[in-house]
């Protein structure tokens, strides 16, 4: 039995879990609001726990501002990486959850090894766990470097996200510069989305892709991306990350009840940038990280080639998708020339199905640059030039530039109508669910490191 001083002790232990913000968040985060903190009895402004969220096992860290201002010291840092290395043991998820006034100065050079150890901690992590960090507050210098290494950020509008002092910090600078996924009203909103975000997850890298009851969409329309988005998913299952960054839309999704990739380029929103390219490569390198199917449909004007840093994000894009095991399922719903066909849905490289709708055109260039190059004879001495490259361009793209004469020297693998296209994209998600990986050669570097 205790003794009348251990259950004192035991009573100002348990009441030193004082409510405060950082516990706040862990209520909002976990499922009914249940968790175990862990290593409690260390104050080191920071709160670790574990628990459920969507009925799966989690782990999460909530930085304690009422402790030290949240200040990041050694035994803070500790804590963190224990949290870490748990996740990492037992397969599961971790949210990171950021309100700090930064280092504990009063540490020294060890302020700096405890960053280093959540550095290391976290990339040790990166593509084992899904990991997920929430801005709720502070969170700048090398904690902001730390956060950004999670799959997925979210970030309330309140809160400050800067790598050094004097930089734009707040929620609308991040969303347009592409550093988080989402930005939400309040830390409640926040975590919902955390929420949703690993409902579309698989637990680890080597588990299955979670499964849901569906409803099929009520729309088969390939216009726009959005429109294209809402055709091949499930209906009300879509989330968009980084909906601020680019034009081209990527999200998470189910089709057919299972949790699948969706990347969108349409011709409407112009050709595509470095932005753009910035975006599709990341996103399918989360999706190949965790072996989510990754479905894209294609209309686009090609890439702007117009700066150095755009030809290098279009190599980017290019690498992420040849190098990607997943199973990758391109859809062309319009326009796919020349090098954003071979980007998307070049064959066996960056595609391992390829299926275009009625309309589509495929070609090596433009059908207007191929009225000029392939038919420069046709043109001399026409009394309306405009009306008569239009006139060949239309010819060219009807005939040669086809999705039936692509289907036939083998760039297509099937022509479908757009009411179809959701089924034979559903059935070669079923066929590829136990893709293998392709035959590598060991390496350490690709074109992502460019």
């Amino acid at each position: 039995m205790m003794t009348e001083s251990q259950k004192t002790k035991l009573t100002e232990y348990e009441s030193a879990k004082a409510p405060c913000a950082a516990r706040e968040r862990l209520t909002a985060l976990f499922d009914d609001g249940v968790y175990t903190e862990t290593l409690s009895g260390l104050k080191a402004g920071v709160v670790t726990a574990y628990g459920y969220i969507n009925g799966c096992p989690a782990y999460a860290f909530s930085q304690d501002r009422t402790v030290s201002e949240g200040a990041v010291s050694k035994a803070h840092a500790e804590k963190i990486c224990k949290m870490f290395d748990l996740a990492a043991k037992n397969g599961v998820p971790v949210v990171g959850i950021y309100d700090s006034c930064g280092a504990f100065i009063e540490d020294g050079a060890d302020a700096l090894n405890s960053y280093s150890a959540v550095l290391l901690e976290a990339g040790n992590i990166s593509g084992v766990v899904p990991v997920v960090s929430v801005v709720s507050g502070v969170c700048g210098g090398s904690m902001a470097v730390i956060a950004e290494t999670a799959d997925f950020v979210v970030m309330t509008e309140s809160a400050e996200l800067y790598a050094a002092a004097g930089e734009s910090s707040d929620a609308e600078s991040a969303a347009k510069s592409g550093v988080v996924s989402a930005v939400v009203s309040d830390d409640g909103a926040a975590m919902e989305t955390v929420r949703k975000y690993l409902s579309l997850m698989p637990q680890n890298n080597l588990s299955p892709l979670p499964e849901f009851e569906y409803d099929a969409p009520a729309a088969a329309s390939y216009e726009t991306a959005a429109e294209s988005l809402s055709s091949i998913a499930d209906a009300d299952s879509v989330l968009e990350l980084r909906s601020g960054f680019g034009t081209a839309v990527t999200a998470l999704c189910t089709i057919s009840g299972t949790a699948a990739g969706v990347v969108a380029v349409d011709s409407k929103s112009g050709k595509l940038t470095a932005d753009d390219c910035s975006k599709i490569s990341a996103f399918v390198r989360l999706c190949d990280a965790f072996s989510v199917p990754v479905v894209t449909s294609v209309d686009t004007d090609g890439f702007d080639m117009s700066g150095a840093e755009s030809v290098r994000a279009a190599a980017k894009l290019s690498g992420a998708y040849a190098e990607a095991t997943c199973a990758k399922i391109a859809l062309v719903s319009g326009k796919a020339c020349g090098a954003s066909f071979i980007a998307f849905a070049g064959k066996n490289a960056c595609a391992d199905q390829v299926i275009a709708l009625p309309n589509a055109v495929i070609a090596p260039m433009e059908p207007e640059t191929a009225a000029e190059f392939l038919y420069h004879d046709k043109l001399k001495g026409a009394a309306d030039l405009s009306a008569e490259r239009s006139k060949i361009a239309a010819e060219y793209a009807e005939n040669e530039a086809s999705a039936f004469a692509a289907a036939a020297k083998g760039a297509v693998d099937e022509v479908v109508s757009p009411e179809n296209a959701r089924s034979v994209i559903s059935g070669v998600l079923e066929v590829t669910a136990g893709k293998r990986l392709n035959k590598r050669l060991p390496k350490k570097h690709s074109v992502h490191s460019l």
